[in-house]
């Protein structure tokens, strides 16, 4: 069990850095693609695509990471531990020299266990790999979520990126393309996600001396590391590698996000800059309208304030550079404007 779990681990870690490369190599290919960020699902701040696809890339390899320290546990084997972990029947000589003969053949960092009854009481290690799957495929989840709603439409969705049409679309609908494989992607993790609760409720059963539960975790495990190594290369091959960016479509809802209020809350302050918002959404235009009709600032200020680039980097916007006209009796921020969602 162990050892199999190891070799399919061992097959497991180039796909994913395959599925890493095609995110990264994304990430720098939209690097320059200002979109709007959501955070409640409502309109917030601007972001770039190249940030939100580097960030999958990072989640996906610290992932992978805690898969490999599981993987040490594993490592560890019960070989001589005989039926109750004492090692009646086996010697010494024979453990060390089984352990050491496996380890030349599979390749694999193998060492005999500290404790025999220990080893053979607890599947700890094999739940600490199937928790680390687990880990992946919640992250794979929620990217692959995140795809599908950026890609919603054409019409009538977000439409900021588009997804490799892999399949001829909808039987009733004519020319509609699904987002199949992030629908797969899901899929296939929450097969993951079920597997790990197996493997959980059989870790937990193995009564006194022996986990005779062994069977159903061995099973479940090796199923989820050969759907997730295949999906990830698949989802890497037919869907990141291929994903386009609509910019005119991204900088287009970034420019009419209501949230392009808060790069000028400390200049305005809280109150006045909710009020512009409030306003460019209740009378459907532009906070950039808003502003030069109340003649807190001109379209040049404007536009090195609202510059899209450096709104997606620390700092004020504008650097205080720029006095605004505030209406009479509006008293001028007097300190920092808070962070929140």
């Amino acid at each position: 069990m162990r050892i199999a779990t190891l070799d399919l681990i061992r097959d497991f870690m180039p796909a994913a850095g395959e599925l890493i490369a095609a995110f990264e190599a994304k990430a720098r290919e939209f690097d320059d693609v200002i979109k709007s960020g959501r955070t409640h699902m409502q309109d917030a701040v601007p972001i770039r695509l190249g940030q939100e696809f580097a960030a999958y890339a990072l989640t996906l390899r610290r992932g992978v990471d805690r898969l490999a320290t599981a993987a040490e546990s594993i490592c560890e084997q019960n070989i001589g531990a005989t039926a109750v972990g004492t090692g009646l029947n086996a010697e010494p000589e024979y453990i060390e020299l089984v352990v050491r003969y496996l380890a030349e053949q599979t390749g694999h960092k193998l060492r005999g266990a500290e404790h025999l009854v220990q080893a053979t009481h607890s599947m700890r290690p094999m739940l600490e790999v199937s928790a680390a799957l687990r880990g992946i495929a919640v992250d794979l989840v929620k990217i692959s979520e995140d795809l599908r709603l950026m890609s919603s439409g054409p019409m009538t969705g977000f439409a900021e990126i588009t997804l490799p049409a892999v399949q001829p679309g909808s039987s009733i609908m004519p020319g509609k393309v699904n987002p199949v494989m992030a629908e797969c992607m899901s899929m296939v993790c929450f097969r993951v996600i079920g597997n790990d609760t197996t493997i959980a409720w059989a870790a937990s059963a193995g009564q006194l001396e022996l986990n005779v539960m062994m069977p159903v975790i061995a099973h479940t495990a090796l199923e989820s590391l050969t759907i997730l190594t295949n999906m990830s290369r698949a989802f890497a091959e037919f869907c990141v590698t291929g994903i386009e960016a609509n910019r005119d479509r991204a900088r287009d809802l970034m420019e009419r996000s209501s949230a392009l209020s808060t790069p000028l809350a400390p200049y305005l302050g809280y109150a006045l800059a909710a009020d512009i918002s409030k306003q460019a959404v209740r009378e459907s235009r532009t906070i950039r309208e808003i502003v030069i009709e109340r003649g807190i600032f001109t379209a040049e200020e404007l536009d090195e304030l609202l510059a899209p680039h450096e709104l997606t980097e620390p700092g004020v916007a504008g650097g205080f550079r720029f006095t605004p006209k505030l209406p009479e009796g509006t008293k001028p921020p007097t300190g920092p404007v808070g962070a929140g969602g």
